[in-house]
């Protein structure tokens, strides 16, 4: 196992190159650049102040260059200065919001878990019952409904007409003077809507694909002996059915990290959270390649931490899988 995640580790060093490549290309191929959109709206810049902001920021260099002086930066996990006013280190504006988006994304891996499988489980066991299309209907419902629709209606329903929970920020305006009870609910009723509208997509497709793989499962012949044994249905679905049932979902989790990072940029923007997706959206509409850059880095790395993790929870969760 070990050198197993060592390879897996040195695969990983290409890909990430090969991401970073890729995304500094295409950034500056985009239409617009920093200096045009901080001009636009002063008529009378000369070009030659554009020409000294251009040399200031690195840009008036050719493409390979910029991307090698970046990467050098990169090695010493410097990622440069922003080009906003304000001028900061691109790392202290991420590390600032990276602990939110996190913590949203793993609330809304967790409920993904906790409530897709047991659905999935209980629609192959049931299939064709209400329950069941009940269920069918819901995941078409949650791949046809565009993500800042849905935003949208909760945050009119729930925070407009019914006045239950809060439709912007993390945190009240008498944040401050609650209790550390009074705090914590404040939180937690800012984060029900981003969670669970974080979480319904991916909610809805990995119910299906269990469903899927539990009835594949379901139909095999060691189930079938396993209840000619006279095993308890529950000990035959729970213990050696869902196991195995697992595998392909866990490759599937794996895969959908990228999803959920990139869903902050739409629910963070729509309910004005302060984390990543927030920051990238104001840095791509401000031609900020720093911190487009340095956002970009971090998703990837955690993309490919991600699937490192579902590579070796697929060799974990199947014993009959040896990995040398």
């Amino acid at each position: 196992m070990a050198a197993y995640i060592l390879k897996r580790l040195f695969l990983m060093i290409p890909i990430f190159l090969g991401i970073t490549v890729i995304s500094f290309a295409v950034l500056h191929l985009a239409s617009g650049a920093p200096t045009e959109m901080q001009t636009m709206m002063q008529p009378k810049v000369s070009l030659e102040a554009r020409a000294r902001l251009n040399a200031i920021y690195g840009l008036d260099k050719p493409l390979h260059i910029q991307y090698f002086d970046w990467l050098k930066r990169l090695v010493r996990f410097d990622f440069g200065r922003s080009f906003s006013s304000d001028n900061r280190p691109v790392q202290e504006k991420i590390m600032e919001r990276l602990p939110i988006t996190l913590f949203i994304n793993i609330l809304s891996l967790v409920l993904i878990l906790v409530v897709a499988i047991p659905i999935g489980v209980l629609s192959a066991v049931h299939r064709y019952s209400l329950f069941d299309k009940a269920t069918t209907l819901f995941v078409f419902v949650g791949f046809a409904t565009p993500t800042f629709w849905l935003a949208l209606l909760l945050m009119l329903v729930f925070g407009v007409y019914l006045d239950w929970l809060p439709i912007s920020g993390l945190k009240s305006l008498n944040y401050e003077y609650l209790g550390l009870w009074g705090k914590v609910v404040d939180l937690g009723r800012h984060l029900i809507l981003p969670v669970l509208l974080s979480a319904f997509g991916g909610l809805a497709g990995l119910s299906r694909y269990m469903r899927s793989n539990m009835l594949e499962v379901i139909r095999q012949d060691y189930i079938i002996t396993a209840r000619a044994k006279g095993l308890a249905e529950r000990v035959v679905i729970y213990k050696h059915a869902l196991r195995n049932a697992l595998l392909p979902v866990v490759t599937v989790l794996g895969l959908s990290i990228p999803g959920l990072i990139g869903g902050s940029v739409i629910f963070e923007s729509i309910f004005a959270i302060p984390g990543m997706g927030q920051l990238f959206y104001g840095a791509v509409m401000a031609r900020d390649y720093p911190v487009v850059m340095g956002e970009l880095v971090i998703g990837a790395v955690l993309t490919l931490i991600g699937n490192l993790i579902a590579d070796i929870s697929y060799a974990l969760v199947d014993p009959r899988i040896r990995v040398r």
